[in-house]
């Protein structure tokens, strides 16, 4: 009898992984999310750039100034939209790997050599705890400063002083209400023909704006700095303001001047921290604790309890994406996709609404934003937990239910002639 427990015993000590094929497992794993977590990051970071990159450049055309002064606000934006692609490219990629895991039967291998989901699961929820700390350094000490520049930096593009020199085919804001451009400019700058300008200037009383258009063959800009003014001499051209009535009236003229306030000092920017948003953690704490507005005291404690629970709150994402990719081994693969989109929008918006009502003081901010952390932590966790393979004990199997029940209602609702042949699928 002895010989014989001791042979059984053997076997399953054979049968079990050692450390090497844990490793070799969860480096598998790894491997498997890093591809489509770069790509998703990658793409989703160039789509809000570049979107962002165009009203740059359109605000850098109407200002003027450099290249340079675009791309490094583009820069400084990456912190903030990486904070908001971060969650979102984790999960997703997450149940893009155990979507093909299950459809590739990798999952029916591990399962049947004895690992449990939870098992299986351990290298990402080790991603997630990473992903956590580094969203809580990007929420709380990169992006305060990164909105900082880039606000800095606009405001630099915004005020510069101009250097009273005009772009071919480009409109220049000279400030005090006049626009200028010109179709050929000379080597200096300041040389201009077929001159175009519209300006708006208060009418006598100050209660009214007068808009004038006036064009013109030739103009010169005159700068006198010691004076701080700026004269545009226009000659041989053509001036129509607008009547109280909305008339136009035209009226030519041989030489024109026109005359602004001209500063070569660009305002100073403000000192950072007068946002909650620009403060870091250990700032927005400290701040919340001296006396001061009660409102602005909710501001700082609302500020710091969102930020601290979005990032502690990708550590729970691995618990809910694994869970819903086993679930697609018996259901449509868009309905994990969907409800787990779902989940994720409804829990950041709702962290905004309860950070929302803090600022205005209607709850307390931190024990609300708490709860629905651990409110969310507990679904993830119950879900993961109580899911036992692929398509079974699935805690959710009642809403995908629903929703092929909807799924099918809409089919009958479609007309014969516009559902696919099930030929093409089927050849």
């Amino acid at each position: 009898m002895n010989s014989q427990s001791d042979l059984i015993s053997a076997r399953r000590s054979a049968m079990k992984p050692d450390q090497g094929h844990w490793l070799l497992l969860d480096t598998y794993m790894l491997r498997l999310l890093a591809k489509p977590l770069m790509v998703s990051l990658a793409v989703v970071m160039a789509a809000l750039l570049l979107e962002r990159l165009v009203r740059l450049f359109e605000l850098l055309a109407e200002r003027g100034g450099g290249a340079g002064m675009v791309f490094a606000m583009a820069a400084n934006l990456v912190p903030h939209y990486l904070g908001l692609a971060l969650p979102a490219a984790f999960c997703f990629s997450m149940l893009m790997v155990i979507l093909r895991m299950c459809e590739e039967n990798e999952m029916d291998a591990l399962e049947g050599s004895g690992l449990s989901i939870q098992r299986i699961a351990v290298p990402f929820i080790g991603v997630g705890v990473v992903l956590a700390l580094v969203s809580v350094a990007l929420f709380g000490y990169v992006q305060p400063y990164s909105r900082y520049a880039f606000s800095a930096i606009k405001h630099a593009l915004i005020n510069s002083p101009w250097d009273a020199q005009v772009i071919p085919g480009t409109f220049i804001d000279t400030g005090n209400g006049m626009r200028l451009s010109a179709l050929e400019v000379g080597p200096e700058g300041r040389k201009l023909q077929n001159v175009f300008v519209f300006q708006v200037t208060p009418d006598e009383n100050g209660e009214k704006t007068v808009e004038t258009a006036i064009t013109a063959k030739t103009g010169e800009l005159i700068v006198d700095k010691d004076a701080s003014k700026l004269v545009l001499r226009l000659k041989n051209g053509i001036t129509m303001p607008t009547s109280e009535d909305g008339g136009t009236t035209a009226l030519e003229f041989g030489s024109l001047d026109i005359s602004r306030n001209f500063s070569a000092d660009a305002p100073i920017f403000r000192p950072r921290g007068l946002s909650e948003r620009e403060m870091t953690m250990d700032e927005l704490w400290n701040e919340a604790k001296l006396p001061g507005p009660a409102d602005r005291r909710a501001r700082m404690l609302s500020e710091f309890h969102a930020r601290l629970v979005r990032g502690l709150s990708l550590i729970f994402l691995p618990l809910l994406a694994v869970p819903m990719g086993l679930s697609a081994k018996r259901t449509p693969r868009w309905e994990s996709i969907a409800l787990t989109g779902v989940i994720i929008i409804a829990y950041h918006q709702s962290i905004q609404l309860l950070e929302g009502f803090g600022d205005l003081q209607i709850i307390n901010p931190g024990p609300a934003i708490w709860s629905l952390g651990a409110a969310f932590g507990v679904f993830c966790s119950w879900l993961f937990f109580f899911t036992k393979g692929q398509g079974q004990g699935m805690p959710l199997r009642h809403v995908f239910k629903f929703f092929d029940f909807v799924a099918r209602r809409i089919k009958r609702l479609v007309p014969e002639r516009f559902r696919p042949s099930r030929q093409a699928h089927n050849p």
